[in-house]
């Protein structure tokens, strides 16, 4: 229901720069997300919703969402490339933006040929991936014009014709996409088209991950994974200057080879004679030929575009194993599709009335034990049997001490938390009774966690902001390592203003308490929600840890008033042929405050019902009704809503015999939180005013108008 289950359909996620340079970049975005609503509409593949989010510099945002396609492709139409200015972009705010608004699990996609201008907020983006566990690709064209963002900077003079994003400058998008578990992709704007394929097989549903991890600097090695019954549409995706990989099936005589330098080819004597030298070890050499003939082939279609390798393979049952031989950065990522994955959290215990255990909304403690509420997902009758954290840019490991709950739940319990970044790695069986490797399956996080020797908690006993005033969320910090100066940094997604009190000095294991204070602008609209990230650095930011909190926005309610309603004259000329009669009813509706009716309707009666707006005799705004149906229709309900929120409603009925003509009755007004019977009082006074509203709304009916009681 709320768009985190594993077999739900996933939302479509696009952060999209819009500069003057990206319209091949938009178009390529507008082809493909028109590409996935025509094929996969009305499949379990078809995204349940839709998110766009444009930045450039210097606005970024807003963040729409709809789970209608046709309106998202409209938002995508309507998106224009142009001005731009200096080079750096606001794509981290973005991103903020993104995270914040999109379903925890989520996968996204930015497109930028710029660097980041805001990248300050690295360490809040950061803490936003590990905290709602979302994958963020990086879609980076590598060429940048400066046709539309040079000229506006340098009036036309000294204009460079291209530029590439320098591996410094892209370093940053490459971190947090590693860290999420997604890929920076860097293409040319005229290769991007083929390299938005993975957009649309990221946007499958049930989509698992079985291996992934990170080298940086690059190294060989070579990686295994588990491929289970169950798995279908087996991808590699390798992202990086791989010189070479070798991929081996289950059976052990299958490998594909593949070397793409260039168009130059090394025969396989020379190919034995660099895996000797680098590996010191004897090698079986097969033939790198790509003909159809080849047995590469039935093995794995190879694609390459940029720094972007795809290989889709036939998911054969059981352990395969893939060498990659680079010096360079390299990330490795096996997905697949399958109904069994699994959700965790961290957990604590707690202790009093009742034992139980807390979610940790933050990273875990380091140096300690901690404990891991597992939960199996798509498989009644499966186990779970191990769970590991794995160095996600090496090979070390923390095995876990296995406890089932029940229902598909377990805890794993570990003496230690590894020291650097780790993924979640759980190894299982998919029938208990059975012990048949088939049945053998491996799954793993995508996001990389870490440790903190740093605690941040906070405590507030509301979490409604007013517009206008100022919000304080008192905080405390605690290391349980070297003490020193730590700085405290807050920012949140909406832009408001905020001012940190925090601790300047924590001793050796010491905690300190802070504040901070929020104020959202006068004119911020009721139902806003702001997410305030507080994170915690240490000296010299070796260590941080994070809280992440939302906050709504309410106004202060000052209209406590139901809207009135007045009936004037109900009229009906009915016959025992009741198709052939009507009747009709005419009355005013006002709000005693200056929220105004916000929404009229007809909760019962399939008349026809017209509306219109005047000026009562005190300058308040009248809202006149005429109301006529068929006799065949005895029954009128109008309920009308005010700008607080307030709800009246009038009703009328015919089934009783009544004259030609009827004045204002007299009924008893009722109260309660959502319906307000609305009448008036049969007075002297009150009929005059109601002559004066009943031939106000005869004649505002014809288009005329009075401006005082006759």
């Amino acid at each position: 229901m709320l768009g985190i289950s594993k077999g739900s359909n996933k939302a479509l996620c696009f952060v999209i720069d819009t500069t003057g340079s990206m319209a091949d970049d938009i178009l390529a975005v507008k082809a493909v997300t028109a590409s996935i609503i025509h094929t996969k509409a009305g499949t379990r593949d078809e995204p349940s919703l839709y998110i766009l989010v444009p930045f450039n510099d210097p606005d970024f945002g807003p963040l729409r969402r709809t789970t209608d396609p046709n309106v998202f492709k409209t938002w995508l139409s309507a998106l224009n490339a142009n001005g731009g200015g200096d080079f750096p972009e606001l794509s981290l705010s973005g991103l903020q933006l993104a995270l914040t608004g999109a379903p925890p699990g989520s996968e996204m996609f930015l497109f930028t040929d710029a660097t980041a201008k805001d990248i300050y907020l690295k360490d809040t983006v950061l803490a936003l991936i590990e905290q709602t566990k979302t994958v963020v690709n990086f879609m980076l064209t590598g060429s940048f014009r400066f046709s539309f963002r040079s000229l506006l900077a340098n009036n036309g003079n000294n204009i460079p014709r291209t530029r590439r994003m320098s591996s410094p400058e892209s370093q940053l998008y490459s971190e947090l996409a590693y860290y999420s578990g997604g890929q920076a992709i860097e293409v040319s704007k005229d290769e991007l088209s083929e390299a938005t394929s993975i957009i649309t097989e990221s946007s499958a549903a049930s989509l698992v991950t079985l291996l992934q991890a990170v080298r940086s600097p690059g190294k060989d090695e070579s990686f295994s994974f588990s491929v289970d019954e169950s798995v279908r549409n087996l991808t590699i995706y390798i992202t990086g200057n791989v010189l070479k990989f070798t991929l081996t099936s289950p059976s052990g005589n299958d490998p594909i080879a593949m070397l793409p330098i260039n168009d130059f080819c090394i025969n396989e004597c020379t190919l034995c004679a660099i895996f000797h030298l680098l590996l010191s070890k004897d090698f079986l050499c097969y033939s790198v030929s790509q003909s159809t003939n080849s047995p590469n082939e039935s093995l794995a279609t190879v694609k390459v575009v940029g720094n972007f390798r795809t290989l889709q393979i036939n998911p054969t049952v059981g352990i395969w194993v893939i060498m990659l031989l680079s010096t360079n950065p390299y990330t490795i990522k096996v997905i697949g599709q399958s109904g069994i994955d699994f959700l965790f959290d961290f957990v604590q215990f707690f202790q009093g009335a009742s034992e139980g255990f807390d979610v940790l909304e933050n990273r875990p403690g380091a140096g300690g034990n901690g404990t891991l509420l597992l939960t199996l997902t798509g498989s009644d009758s499966g186990t779970v049997t191990d769970v590991s954290l794995v160095e996600a840019s090496g090979s070390g490991e923390v095995n876990g001490r296995m406890e089932t709950l029940g229902g598909g739940e377990f805890l794993a319990h570990f003496d230690t938390i590894p020291s650097v970044e780790f993924v979640v790695r759980v190894k299982g069986n998919t029938d208990s009774r059975s012990k048949a490797s088939t049945n053998d399956f491996q799954r793993q996080s995508n996001t990389q966690l870490k440790a903190s020797t740093l605690a941040i908690t906070t405590t507030f006993d509301s979490s409604i902001l007013e517009p206008g005033s100022s919000f304080s969320v008192p905080f405390t910090v605690t290391t349980n390592g070297t003490g020193g100066n730590f700085t405290i940094v807050a920012t949140n997604d909406q832009g408001f203003a905020s001012m940190v009190v925090s601790p300047v000095e924590l001793a050796d294991g010491g905690s300190a308490n802070g504040t901070v204070t929020l104020t959202a602008p006068l004119n911020t609209p009721t139902g806003t929600a702001v997410t305030l990230t507080i994170r915690a650095e240490s000296p010299g930011s070796t260590d941080t840890n994070y809280v992440v909190l939302v906050l709504s926005i309410v106004a202060r309610v000052t209209d406590n008033s139901r809207p009135l309603c007045r009936v004037i004259s109900l009229t009906a000329n009915c016959t025992s042929v009741c198709s052939q009669s009507t009747w009709v009813v005419t009355a005013n509706l006002t709000d005693a405050n200056s929220t105004g009716i916000e929404r009229i309707s007809l909760q019962q009666g399939n008349g026809t019902l017209n509306t219109s707006t005047v000026l009562g005799p005190d300058g308040e705004n009248v809202t006149l009704v005429m109301y006529t149906a068929s006799c065949c229709s005895p029954d009128f309900e109008l309920v009308a809503v005010d700008g607080a929120g307030n709800v009246g409603n009038c009703f009328r009925t015919i089934r009783e015999p009544v004259g030609a003509t009827v004045g204002p009755p007299v009924t008893s007004a009722t109260t309660s939180s959502s319906t307000t019977n609305m009448s008036s009082s049969a007075t002297a006074s009150s009929q005059m005013l109601s002559s004066y509203y009943f031939w106000q709304t005869m004649f505002a009916m014809l288009g005329m108008m009075v401006t005082a009681p006759c």
